[in-house]
C-alpha cells in the first residue's frame, strides 16, 4: 500500500511538472514575437479558432497547429472569432493575435463626407469605397432613403459630414445610416440651443440655410456674418441672391460658369427669382455651418461681394455694394449703367454675393 502511495504521489508530481512545463511553454509561445509572411488575414464566417491556428500553422506563422487553441485555454479566452480583416503588425505575439481575433479588433477603413458635398456627391464616393459592400448601385435617391428606413425623405443635407470608419464587408447602407443619425442628432442640439430671436420655424429651415451658408463661406469667421445677411434680407422681404442655390437648380447643366440667362431661368432653387429659402437643403452643412444658420451675426450688412481671395466685402448700403464690385470684381473699372444681372466672384469661381 505504501508503494502505491508512493508512486500516485510520484505520478502526480510528475503530471504537475509537465502541466507546469506545458504551461510554461505556452506562456513562452504565446509572448514570443512572431515572424508574420503578411499582415492582413481574414477570418471568414463559420471559421473557428482551430481552423485559424492551422491556417496560421500551415503559413509558418505558428509552431503546431493546436498552439493558439490551448493558448486560448490557458487564458480563458472565448474561442468564437469574429468575422472581418485583421492587421497584425511585424513582432506581434500568438497572444496579440488571440485577443484580436477573439474582440473583433478588426481593419477600419476611413470614409469620408466633405462639408458642402451633395447627396450625388456622397453617393458617388460611396460607390468607390474599398472593401465595402455596395448595396445602393443603381437605386433613386427616394429608394436608398426607403432602403436606410427613412421613406419619404429627401436626402440632399441629411447626412453629416465627418469621417467615418467601416470594416471590409460593411454595406454602403450601414454607413449612410450612421451619417443620417448623427445629422439629425446634431441638428436637434443645435435647434435646441438657436438664438429664439431668429425668425425660422423648424429645424428642416436652419438645415436649409446651413446648407448655402456652407457653399458661401470660404472662411469659418465669416459664417456668422454671412448668416446674419441673409437674417436680415429675409426680414426685409428681399430676396437671398446667392449664386450657389442657383448653381444647385442648374443640376448637371451647370458647366462651371453663370450666365445672365441662367440666373433668369427659373428653378425653386433660383433665389434671384423665388423669395425665401429654396424647397431643400444644396449640401451637407457642417456643425459650424449649422451653428452659424442658428445663431447669426448682429450687422447691418445686406450685401457681400467676393474680393478674390477667399473674404468677403460687406455692405449696408446698395450704394456700398456697388463701389465694392467695381473695385474687386470690375477691376476699378466703372460700367455705363448698373449691370441687371447679379455680381459675380472675381475669381471666376461661382458668385457669393447677395445683391438686389
Amino acid at each position: 500500500m505504501g508503494k502505491l502511495a508512493a508512486r500516485f504521489r510520484y505520478g502526480l508530481i510528475a503530471a504537475a511538472i509537465l502541466a507546469a512545463g506545458a504551461a510554461g511553454y505556452l506562456l513562452w509561445f504565446g509572448l514570443r514575437p512572431l515572424s508574420l509572411p503578411q499582415q492582413i488575414y481574414k477570418v471568414r464566417a463559420g471559421t473557428s479558432l482551430h481552423d485559424f491556428s492551422r491556417e496560421l500553422y500551415d503559413q509558418h506563422v505558428l509552431p503546431d497547429p493546436r498552439s493558439l487553441v490551448l493558448l486560448a485555454y490557458l487564458e480563458g479566452e472565448s474561442r468564437g472569432l469574429k468575422t472581418g480583416e485583421y492587421h497584425f503588425p511585424s513582432g506581434i505575439t500568438a497572444l496579440g493575435i488571440l485577443r484580436r481575433v477573439v474582440s473583433g479588433d478588426v481593419v477600419q477603413y476611413p470614409f469620408t463626407i466633405v462639408d458642402g458635398w451633395t447627396f450625388a456627391q456622397v453617393m458617388q464616393a460611396l460607390e468607390v469605397a474599398p472593401h465595402m459592400l455596395h448595396t445602393l448601385r443603381n437605386l433613386t435617391p427616394a429608394e436608398i432613403m426607403a432602403s436606410i428606413g427613412h421613406p419619404g425623405v429627401m436626402p440632399e443635407g441629411e447626412f453629416f459630414p465627418d469621417t467615418y470608419d467601416y470594416a471590409a464587408g460593411m454595406s454602403d447602407r450601414m454607413v449612410l445610416e450612421r451619417a443620417y443619425r448623427r445629422m439629425q442628432r446634431t441638428l436637434r442640439e443645435e435647434w435646441a440651443a438657436r438664438d429664439r430671436s431668429i425668425p425660422l420655424q423648424t429645424p428642416a429651415q436652419a438645415l436649409i440655410l446651413a446648407s448655402i451658408i456652407e457653399k458661401e463661406a470660404s472662411l469659418p469667421s465669416e459664417r456668422l456674418i454671412i448668416s446674419g445677411v441673409f437674417y436680415n434680407r429675409l426680414r426685409l422681404g428681399m430676396r437671398l441672391q446667392t449664386d450657389p442655390t442657383v448653381i444647385y437648380g442648374l443640376g448637371k447643366s451647370y458647366d462651371g460658369k453663370i450666365t445672365t440667362a441662367d440666373l433668369h431661368r427659373w428653378t425653386p432653387y433660383n433665389t434671384y427669382m423665388i423669395l425665401g429659402l429654396p424647397p431643400t437643403p444644396i449640401s451637407m452643412p457642417s456643425k459650424e455651418a449649422l451653428y452659424a444658420a442658428l445663431n447669426p451675426a448682429t450687422t447691418k450688412a445686406l450685401y457681400f461681394v467676393a474680393r478674390g481671395d477667399g473674404t468677403h466685402v460687406f455692405s449696408d448700403t446698395l450704394a456700398g455694394q456697388d463701389r465694392a464690385v467695381i473695385k474687386y470684381q470690375l477691376h476699378g473699372r466703372v460700367p455705363v449703367q448698373r449691370p441687371q444681372a447679379p455680381r459675380r466672384r472675381a475669381t471666376g469661381h461661382p458668385a457669393g454675393s447677395a445683391t438686389s
